[in-house]
């Protein structure tokens, strides 16, 4: 037994199977370094004036907005350089810009000085993407489904403990000293990425390159990429509508009182131990009986799970229904990515991934101004109800659009 499971760690293996354990680690790193500040930023934002409530909201959800703001207009630019340069570089400059700028947010004396390093730090995003884009490229295709699912949990995995050890250290030693901490890791993973990423990538002239009307009028399958397109939207507005107002649902549910960032930090953790456990199973069953059918049972699942949420009295309720919506997350987005990957031109694979993240990017700008919009009208359970039924919507609209074309 001993000696079979040393011949399965020990055994050759191919340079996607390389690529994918390095990518793996860096995902793992770079998702607890974003997840050390994010569940905290709304109150970390609160530190920075003295803010009404709809104020609070109102700059919660241009806060969280500003990066994905700029990535929905920058991706395509830099989707066009990876097809012509190679993705690692994408993949270097991401995490070596983002080091310097959430490193500096830390710095920050009020409101408007964190916007517009939320904002630059969209001009420097793309590492898990360019990873996503990487291993798809990389990959066979029989066994993209599973792979992108394995790389899906690096990133989670690093979500998961990042908001733990963020509670404790913002608890501790305060919100500033997170980002500093943030900074730290992701020049740990700009390094990781520069000596042990390899990438079989042969340049293309930019005199090669097809333009983006050309690979959509001859992709075989191009309702189903169009439409993974904006299922990633509606996917992100659904999730990014309860980011800023999260934290703040749990200090209204604990009265004020008691560890508001140790708990905010669990709770932020507890999709991903089930999106853990869920993800690589998941894509594997995918590759078997059909991605789209996953997808579809993870966005009728998560509607049902997003209703309850907003019924709930206490922060352990809470946390039982967010840990059962981990499960959900593992159906999606590794989804949607295979789907793509499984459709999409080698040559054109970076900028298909980079359209996709575009098109996250837009359902992260919208997601946050909605759920600020719903609770400054009704309350923090009224953006649950709300993103219930953007799910639901999406439901139908995958449906739509990996039905098969009629003959």
């Amino acid at each position: 037994m001993l000696t079979k499971f040393k011949g399965l760690l020990f055994r050759p293996r191919a340079l996607w199977e390389k690529n994918l354990i390095v990518l793996w680690c860096g995902t793992f790193m770079a998702g607890i370094a974003f997840s050390l500040v994010m569940p905290f930023l709304s109150l970390y934002i609160d530190t920075l004036g003295d803010f009404s409530k709809n104020e609070l909201n109102f700059y919660s959800g241009i806060t969280y907005s500003a990066t994905f703001l700029v990535m929905a207009i920058i991706s395509p630019f830099w989707g066009k350089l990876a097809d012509r340069k190679g993705r690692k570089l994408m993949i270097l400059r991401a995490s070596l810009g983002m080091a310097i700028v959430i490193g500096l947010m830390g710095a920050v004396t009020n409101i408007y000085q964190l916007i517009i390093l939320r904002l630059l730090q969209g001009v420097f995003s793309g590492y898990v993407s360019n990873s996503n884009a990487l291993i798809a490229t990389e990959t066979p295709k029989e066994h993209s489904g599973k792979a992108l699912g394995i790389l899906i949990t690096g990133n989670v995995t690093g979500t998961l403990f990042g908001p733990l050890f963020g509670g404790f250290v913002a608890a501790n030693f305060g919100y500033r000293i997170t980002f500093v901490i943030t900074g730290v890791i992701l020049l740990i993973v700009f390094l990781l990425s520069v000596f042990f990423v390899h990438e079989s990538f042969v340049p293309v002239k930019k005199s090669q390159m097809k333009g983006a009307r050309e690979i959509f009028s001859t992709l075989p399958n191009r309702r189903i990429v169009v439409g993974m397109l904006f299922t990633t939207m509606l996917i992100q507005l659904g999730n990014f509508s309860i980011s800023p107002i999260l934290s703040l649902y749990i200090r209204e549910l604990m009265n004020y009182h008691g560890p508001i960032t140790i708990i905010s930090g669990i709770i932020a953790s507890l999709p991903g131990f089930s999106t853990l456990i869920a993800a690589p199973r998941l894509g594997a069953l995918g590759d078997r009986v059909g991605t789209e059918r996953i997808l579809m049972f993870g966005m009728a699942t998560a509607a049902l799970i997003y209703l309850p949420m907003a019924l709930v009295t206490n922060v352990w309720e809470l946390g039982i229904l967010r840990f059962l919506i981990g499960i959900t997350n593992a159906a999606l987005l590794p989804a949607v990515q295979a789907l793509l990957a499984k459709n999409s031109p080698t040559a054109a694979t970076g900028r298909i991934f980079s359209y996709n993240q575009s098109f996250q990017a837009l359902g992260n700008v919208s997601g946050p101004l909605v759920g600020s919009l719903v609770s400054g009208f009704g309350d923090y359970s009224s953006v649950f109800l709300s993103t219930a039924l953007i799910t639901f919507l999406g439901f139908f609209w995958v449906h739509f659009s990996v039905k098969p074309k009629k003959e």
